[in-house]
């Protein structure tokens, strides 16, 4: 086999080969004797079939066969020249030339590899911003807001009616076309009125009921009720209210109230609770700042200052990606314009061009940075995430996690969890210096 291997930048090269007929025969040879060993022909004994009628029967699959490992061979004869290790290429090699003819095959592969990355500099690149400022009635609107949840319940000795962040001890039995159904009835039912817990109207008609009263409630069930039985039909619920109930904010907070509220702290008080909801929100603050301002401009000052040559076979996978997406929502007549005219899918594939570049740069520039600040996350974690995030939204975890691994999109979310980590830490970073010079 002759190969002519030459780099095109630091991250592709070409390579132009020679495979000769001689050597395709001596494969296929090979190749149809390993499978005589174990093939059954009547008149022949096993292991003793010919060659020829072997090769009479797959000659087809033997000749491909032949030529795969062929390739192999010139792949690997490749990395050997350029003096590349297997782990430093990225994709799958592409084959822009297989001419058979009598003398063989005249071949041309395009390998690409992982680029090397210079980035020294890239801190220098973060953008000028404003630490944001936190407020002090932002902190007590927070502390407010987290004491209430865990403030005591006391009953409401003025008559007054129900308003909004009530709670109504009820019985209440519900009625469609004047005939009660099945699961609308319940007896000293607490409902925090407001809290969007019963079906649209159910606790706005309670408002102003006062204790002891009665009171018909009329609503219409969603269309989407998860009983068609109901589902988009109207009813009145029976209601009588037994007492009203609120929190007592004015009530100074216990200790086993702030515990719940600082878990981990051994000697919890207000001032630890506004200390920790002040970082909380500045966190917040900076997360939002980081998100919408500051990564965007420095993702973009990033992809213009550090150059290096990107992998062509990922570019192009990206290209391909993205005009699969659009694809997937053309018409079925869009798709056979595109499909008779090669020039147009080559005229669609230049609009991705630039964008899938920048987006190939970023994933090689994101992983080199990380390796630089030690930004680790394993697939457990990625795992658990998810688990985590189906939890949330009460689905089976098992489920949600085997949608994302069959949709290939693993590696996807692994990358985005370690972009926002790496960017988060070199702001940080940042923030932390500009602090200090500040204090000096």
């Amino acid at each position: 086999m002759q190969i002519n291997a030459k780099r095109v930048d630091d991250a592709n090269a070409v390579v132009e080969a020679k495979i000769s007929a001689a050597l395709l025969k001596k494969k296929e040879d090979k190749i149809a004797a390993n499978a005589a060993k174990n093939m059954q022909v009547d008149g022949f004994r096993k292991g003793k079939v010919p060659l020829s009628v072997v090769k009479a029967r797959h000659g087809e699959q033997i000749r491909q066969d032949a030529e795969q490992e062929a390739l192999k061979e010139l792949f690997d004869a490749t990395l050997i020249e350029l003096d590349v290790k297997t782990d430093m290429v990225v994709g799958e090699p592409s084959i822009s030339k297989f001419d058979k003819n009598d003398d063989g095959i005249d071949a041309e592969v395009k390998v690409s590899f992982r680029p090397t990355i210079n980035i020294e500099g890239y801190k220098d690149l973060v953008p000028e911003y404003k630490t944001p400022r936190v407020l002090k009635k932002d902190v007590e609107a927070r502390v407010n807001e987290m004491l209430k949840a865990v403030a005591p319940m006391k009953k409401v000795e003025e008559e007054r009616g129900l308003v909004n962040g009530d709670f109504a001890l009820i019985d209440f039995e519900g009625f469609v076309d004047g005939v009660a159904f099945e699961g609308g009835k319940a007896e000293k039912y607490q409902l925090e009125i407001g809290s969007g817990s019963f079906i649209p109207g159910f606790e706005t008609g309670l408002v102003g009921l006062k204790a002891g009263e009665e009171r018909e409630v009329e609503v219409t069930f969603p269309k989407e009720y998860n009983s068609k039985d109901l589902a988009g039909k109207a009813a009145i619920f029976k209601v009588k209210l037994h007492e009203i109930e609120a929190k007592d904010v004015e009530a100074a907070p216990s200790e086993e109230a702030l515990k719940k509220l600082l878990p981990g702290v051994e000697s919890p008080t207000l001032e630890t609770l506004h200390e920790q909801v002040k970082e909380q929100l500045k966190n917040e603050k900076l997360a939002k700042l980081f998100n919408e301002e500051v990564k965007p401009k420095y993702v973009d000052a990033i992809l213009e200052k550090i150059e290096f040559a990107l992998p062509e076979n990922i570019v192009e996978q990206e290209i391909d990606m993205q005009l699969r997406n659009v694809f997937a929502k053309m018409s079925e007549d869009e798709i056979k314009e595109y499909s008779n005219d090669p020039k147009k899918v080559e005229e669609k594939r230049d609009e991705f061009k630039e964008e899938a570049r920048n987006s190939v740069k970023l994933t090689f520039l994101v992983d080199e940075l990380a390796k630089v600040e030690g930004i680790k996350v394993d697939d457990q974690e990625v795992m658990q995430m998810i688990y985590f995030e189906a939890m949330q939204q009460g689905q089976d975890p098992k489920q949600y996690y085997e949608y994302y691994e069959k949709q290939g999109l693993l590696p996807a979310i692994k990358m985005s969890v370690v972009e926002d980590r790496l960017f988060t830490k070199i702001f940080t970073k940042e923030t932390t210096k500009k602090s200090e010079a500040e204090e000096k």
